[in-house]
């Protein structure tokens, strides 16, 4: 029987990616490998197909071969063959090719680990670890040191981390013979599998340390110094390393990642450098100008001259009184935002006083106001001619 052409059987183009075959390939074993086609006697060679097909292009060298001579660039032995052998040499694609793709077959038990993705029964890096402190606006501004407290797995002094008792070592575990994986048969497919005795770690321990009951870890509380700098912004984090959780059989730590929250403000809004404050001015300030005291992040106040006839809304710039910026000696500016305040609970005189404002013959004083009853008035005798 003549072979298929091998861009056929994995269903691609001439002109496919070596992704776009990596993806072919998986979808065709994914669907004809034996073990879940027990029923279909016709799968095994498919995927045999499929492997052969993929084995070659591949390959740039061999894939050039076949492009130019078919399938007889491989007969009689050459380009080292491409029948689709399964012991990862010359001839074929080997276990390497294959990790992705049994661990989505067989589950993350399958064969990742055996092809270097795991250790085996060596020392392990400890976790990372991931926490949160609150600070307020002004620590952010002059940048502060504070002490947190951290909960996690720190290396047990009893037994030095080993996880057996004192006097004692943990022994090379007989099923695995200490490489931590143990293989199993899939079919006609010898797969690796993490070793469920010793669960990976290559090592049996048999009698157990009295205070970590074998982990080889204690959970403790560490109290920790954490310097925030000038400038922080909300959200960033500063990284402490080799304080995270500390490693197996001998493994380094893992790094601790500190998230800043700033607190809110009564007074200031922060956007980037620059801070802003809505401040409250009476009206007769607002009219006749004036000067107000405000309060500035550094604990201070500052002089802001209010001229005649402001109006709510009004934007006033303080340069060099916003927020320190990260690892400059540069500021930011704070931006005062003028509302003029409505008087309130006025008495019979404050209120009369008022009224004379109401006066058409006061337009000069309120422009605005008398430009809007204009318009108004324009827009009615409109609609009632």
């Amino acid at each position: 029987m003549a072979k298929r052409d091998y861009y056929d059987v994995l269903g691609v183009s001439k002109n496919a990616t070596a992704d776009e075959l990596k993806k072919a390939y998986r979808k065709k074993a994914m669907e004809f490998h034996p073990d879940r086609n027990k029923d279909d006697k016709t799968a095994e060679a498919k995927f045999k197909e499929a492997n052969e097909a993929y084995d070659v292009l591949k390959d740039e060298q061999k894939k050039a071969a076949y492009d130019r001579y078919g399938h007889g660039a491989f007969e009689h032995g050459g380009m080292g063959g491409g029948a689709g052998g399964f012991g990862g040499g010359a001839g074929g694609a080997g276990f390497a090719d294959f990790g992705d793709i049994f661990e989505e077959m067989f589950g993350g038990g399958g064969a990742r680990g055996g092809f270097g993705g795991a250790s085996r029964g060596g020392a392990m890096r400890g976790s990372d670890l991931q926490m949160s402190t609150s600070v307020t606006l002004e620590d952010a501004y002059n940048g502060k040191d504070i002490t947190i407290k951290v909960p996690r797995a720190e290396k047990c002094d009893t037994c030095s981390g080993s996880g057996a008792k004192p006097g004692t070592k943990p022994e090379t575990c007989g099923t695995c013979g200490g490489a931590g994986r143990v293989r199993a048969q899939q079919g006609f497919f010898t797969i690796e599998r993490t070793c469920h005795v010793c669960n990976g770690a290559g090592q049996i321990i048999k009698e157990k340390c009295s205070t970590c009951h074998g982990q080889g870890r204690v959970q403790k509380e560490k109290m920790l110094k954490v310097s925030i700098p000038a400038g922080v912004e909300d959200g960033r984090r500063i990284r402490l390393p080799g304080e995270g959780e500390a490693g197996l059989k001998g493994g380094p730590s893992g790094d601790l990642y500190v998230v800043i929250n700033i607190k809110q403000n009564d007074f200031f809004e922060r956007e980037g450098p620059h801070l802003y404050c809505r401040v409250p001015v009476p009206v007769s300030t607002a009219a006749l100008g004036g000067t107000i005291e405000v309060p500035t992040i550094e604990g201070k106040k500052s002089s802001v001259k209010i001229p005649a006839g402001t109006q709510t809304g009004q934007q006033f710039r303080l340069r060099g009184k916003g927020m320190s910026i990260l690892r400059s000696s540069a500021r930011g500016d704070m931006y005062i935002e003028i509302f003029v305040e409505t008087p309130v609970n006025l008495n019979k005189k404050q209120a009369d006083f008022m009224k004379q404002f109401d006066d058409p013959k006061n337009s000069p004083n309120s422009p605005k106001s008398s430009a809007f009853v204009n318009k108004m008035k324009e827009l009615w005798n409109d609609l009632t001619d």
